[in-house]
């Protein structure tokens, strides 16, 4: 058995597990085999045949060529994290008696807070889609049920009609791992989701066969996760704004929002849908504008001075 058929047999077994015992999405398994085949042409460049063969030195040298190719720490410390999942699944079924990548240091992440919107920056972009035709419907319900729920852009475009529930303010949304979170919908987001629901998806189905997915392109087909980024950059290079938005801005602003007003991190967590509260703690910076108000509110020399006040005796 060649180089390629010993490999791909392995990274076989490997994503079968990540499918049936994982339950990782298909975009997750997608990127463990993008970053495994990356490092099987290192192998193949260095003339190594099996993943057995790979040594702690060979870990090196791949994150010093990965580093040299000027990636991102996030980048590299994703690459390194697939293989080290699937090294320690060729030592679980046998395959190999040591994972060279255990030791191989994850470079240090840069401490970067997510961006996000102030709430009249939020309303402003918001304002934008021309709502009185369906596409401009479906923009706005995109941006709506991002910010109202915090949910993944992934998570946005996986919901089909019956998983929403616009008297009842919830939808039921398929999160990472196929787990299932249900995650409140505002009185906005409800609104415009009537309206879409009446006027907007029918027009944009145009009486082709329904197939049960939320939202809808021009042509009636499943709206993608990339469509709707570029959904999204549209919005920002035609009127020129000077905002840094995407659609996982959205999710930040939401948690960001949600914290500033006093919500418990451990519920936001779980609306989130994240596994450690870890991941969610990145929220709890706050804005400039946070700050200031508990300044004035409880430091008692924050404000101009009243001369009413208690005086020294």
């Amino acid at each position: 058995m060649d180089i390629s058929q010993q490999n791909s047999a392995d990274l076989a077994m490997f994503t079968r597990y990540l499918r049936v015992e994982k339950n990782a999405s298909p975009h997750t398994v997608k990127q463990y085999v993008a970053d495994i085949s990356e490092f099987v042409s290192f192998m193949e460049q260095h003339q190594i045949t099996v993943f057995a063969a790979v040594s702690y030195l060979h870990g090196r040298s791949f994150l010093a060529q990965l580093v040299g190719r000027g990636l991102s720490r996030r980048s590299i410390a994703r690459k390194l994290s697939s293989l080290r999942s699937l090294y320690r699944f060729l030592l679980r079924e046998g395959k190999l008696e040591q994972n060279p990548f255990q030791l191989v240091s994850t470079p240090k992440m840069e401490k970067k807070l997510p961006s996000f919107l102030y709430p009249q920056e939020v309303q402003a972009f918001f304002d934008l889609p021309d709502t009185s035709t369906p596409l401009g419907i479906r923009d706005r319900l995109i941006f709506e049920l991002l910010y109202a729920s915090g949910m993944r852009v992934m998570e946005l475009v996986t919901l089909s009609v019956s998983a929403v529930n616009p008297d009842m303010g919830v939808a039921l949304v398929y999160g990472k791992g196929a787990k299932e979170r249900y995650v409140p919908v505002g009185s906005y987001a409800c609104e415009i989701l009537r309206q879409y629901l009446e006027y907007g998806r029918d027009k944009l189905l145009a009486g082709k066969e329904d197939h049960g997915n939320l939202l809808v392109n021009y042509r009636g087909e499943p709206l993608s996760d990339r469509s709707v980024r570029r959904i999204v950059d549209k919005y920002v290079d035609t009127y020129a704004l000077h905002l840094r938005v995407s659609p996982h801005t959205f999710r930040h602003t939401f948690a960001t929002h949600m914290l500033n007003g006093g919500a418990d991190l451990r519920v936001v967590q779980e609306l989130l849908g994240h596994v450690n509260i870890s991941t969610t703690q990145v929220y709890t910076h706050v804005t400039k504008e946070r700050l200031r108000h508990v300044y004035d509110t409880a430091h008692p020399r924050a404000n101009s001075r009243d001369t009413g006040s208690a005086k020294r005796p």
